[in-house]
């Protein structure tokens, strides 16, 4: 009798463990998603400009002046363009202000998104293109920040400086948690949103892309600025030290220390990164 119970109990057990990681996993999910407030006002529908590219779609909010200096915002994990909501609403004279979606948030595809860093800046490649030559700068915040300097280091032609805010970008202080490995199962992914799911899949690969990108920032050659807060909790401020010691001093034109500030730079340092980007002095970009 005893042995035509147990592999019951064993199914039960299966089916209860399988419940309560699906449960684990929601909750970890909903909580950062929460912590991260993401949840920001829609963009105005008249500003999206969606680049198509090769089948897919890289949605583009776009504000300021069509012939102004480019300023191009890459958001972190999770999150969209929204993140930017502020530097859309009031740009600066001068600027055409232009917040993307990354692949797999918002309104850009591929709607399972790109987990290399490499793939997600060549997806920002089509847009570069289309500004013809006119320096953009690259504000990449958190994850972006990585993204906006692999861009430099693939294509220098196409972009005028980098801007890197709260950034990711030393692999040694990247943390990849048990549960992280485990919501990236194929079975379990699909129990997330959308926008967590993605997060969690790039998360995952991130400590190899940056491996592979450190020996190359060195070759970048364009300005580059740092804002980082010293209370940052996600990406630890011991990431401007690596950057320090991998840009060549020639080109790190300033790096902004923001003192007591955490890693919610887009919202609560607004001022600090509008004065990092006009510090900035570009030079015209060769086509």
């Amino acid at each position: 009798m005893n042995n035509l119970i147990r592999p019951a109990h064993r199914s039960r057990a299966r089916v209860y463990g399988g419940v309560l990681l699906a449960l684990t996993l929601l909750a970890y999910g909903a909580l950062r998603y929460a912590a991260l407030d993401m949840e920001t006002s829609q963009l105005a529908r008249e500003w999206a400009v969606p680049i198509a590219h090769e089948g897919e779609t890289l949605m583009t909010f776009q504000q300021g002046e069509v012939d102004g200096q480019p300023i191009v915002f890459v958001h972190g994990t999770p999150g969209a363009a929204d993140n930017w909501a502020y530097f859309l609403q009031a740009p600066h004279p001068g600027y055409q202000v232009i917040a993307v979606d990354r692949p797999g948030f918002g309104e850009s595809t591929p709607v399972n998104g790109l987990p290399d860093i490499a793939d997600q800046a060549k997806v920002l490649r089509p847009l570069l293109e289309s500004l013809q030559g006119r320096s953009p700068i690259l504000v990449g915040h958190s994850l972006g920040a990585p993204i906006v300097a692999q861009a430099a280091a693939d294509f220098p032609e196409l972009v005028g400086a980098i801007v890197l805010v709260a950034g990711s970008l030393s692999p040694s202080v990247e943390t990849i948690y048990t549960i992280q490995y485990v919501g990236d199962l194929p079975g379990v992914r699909k129990l997330l949103p959308r926008p967590l799911r993605n997060s969690n899949h790039e998360l995952v690969p991130l400590r190899h892309g940056l491996e592979r990108l450190a020996p190359r920032l060195a070759d970048i050659a364009c300005p580059v600025s740092i804002v980082h807060g010293t209370e940052d909790m996600l990406v630890p401020f011991e990431n401007v030290d690596f950057m320090k010691a991998h840009f060549s001093a020639d080109v790190i034109h300033e790096i902004v220390v923001l003192d007591g500030e955490n890693h919610f730079l887009p919202w609560t340092a607004q001022d600090a990164i509008w004065t990092a980007v006009e510090s900035l002095e570009i030079l015209p970009v060769t086509p």
